[in-house]
C-alpha cells in the first residue's frame, strides 16, 4: 500500500486531498419542525410555515452544502482567491441555516405552556434587571426590529462581556456572533407577508403569542 501511494504522481496529490475531505464531510440537513405546520395559527399560518421551512430554509441548506463542497475543492487546489470569493455564499447560506434552525425552536404552539411568560427563574430575573419588565423588553425588540431597512433579523441576545440582555439586529441572513442568541425574529418578507402584507408591526405584535419562553430560558441558563 505504501509503495502504491508513493507511485502516485505529485500532481494527483490535491485530488487525493479533495477526495479525503469529501469523504469525511457530512452534509447539512433540513431539521424537522418541532410542531405541526398549523400549530402557530393564527399568529403564523400553515401556508407561511410550509413555504418558510420547506422552501426557504431548504434552499439555504442546499446552498451551504454546495458552497462547502466547492470550498473543499478550492482548498485542495490551494486556490486562495477562489476561497475568498466564496465567503459571501458561505455567510449567506450558512447564516440562513443557523438562524432558521434557531427560529423554529424559538417558537411553540399557540396556547402551549412554553408560550406563557415566566414569572420566576433566571430569564425573569434577567429581564427585570435589564429591561424592567417583559412588556418593556417586547417593546424595545419590536421597535428595533421594525426599524430594519430591508431584510434581516431582530435579536434578544446575551452579551457575555457585560453580562446583560441586549436588543441587536443583523442584516440579511447574518448570524448573531457578538451575543448568545436568546430569541430571534425573522423580518424577511417571506416570514410574514402572506399573512400581514406590509404591516410589520402587526406581525411583530402577534409573534410574541407563540414565542417559546421555555427555550429562551434554557438558552440563557446555558449562557450564564
Amino acid at each position: 500500500m505504501v509503495a502504491l501511494l508513493r507511485s502516485v504522481p505529485r500532481a494527483a496529490a490535491p485530488a487525493r486531498r479533495a477526495f479525503a475531505v469529501a469523504a469525511v464531510r457530512s452534509k447539512h440537513t433540513l431539521p424537522d419542525l418541532p410542531y405541526a405546520y398549523d400549530a402557530l395559527e393564527p399568529s403564523i399560518s400553515k401556508t407561511i410555515m410550509t413555504l418558510h421551512h420547506d422552501k426557504h430554509h431548504a434552499t439555504y441548506v442546499n446552498g451551504l452544502n454546495a458552497a462547502e463542497e466547492k470550498l473543499a475543492g478550492l482548498q485542495a487546489s490551494q486556490d486562495v482567491k477562489g476561497q475568498i470569493a466564496l465567503q459571501a455564499a458561505l455567510k449567506f447560506n450558512g447564516g440562513g441555516h443557523i438562524n432558521h434552525s434557531l427560529f423554529w425552536n424559538n417558537l411553540a404552539p399557540t396556547g402551549s405552556a412554553e408560550t406563557q411568560v415566566p414569572t420566576s427563574g433566571v430569564l425573569a430575573d434577567q429581564v427585570k434587571k435589564d429591561f424592567g419588565s417583559f412588556d418593556k423588553l417586547i417593546e424595545e425588540v419590536n421597535a428595533k426590529t421594525a426599524g430594519i431597512q430591508g431584510s434581516g433579523w431582530g435579536w434578544l441576545g446575551y452579551n457575555p462581556s457585560s453580562k446583560v440582555l441586549e436588543v441587536v439586529t443583523t442584516a440579511n441572513q447574518d448570524p448573531l456572533l457578538t451575543h448568545v442568541p436568546i430569541i430571534g425574529i425573522d423580518i424577511w418578507e417571506h416570514a410574514f407577508y402572506l399573512d400581514y402584507q406590509n404591516v410589520k408591526p402587526e406581525y411583530l405584535k402577534n409573534i410574541w403569542k407563540v414565542v417559546n419562553w421555555a427555550e429562551a430560558e434554557k438558552r440563557l441558563a446555558a449562557a450564564l
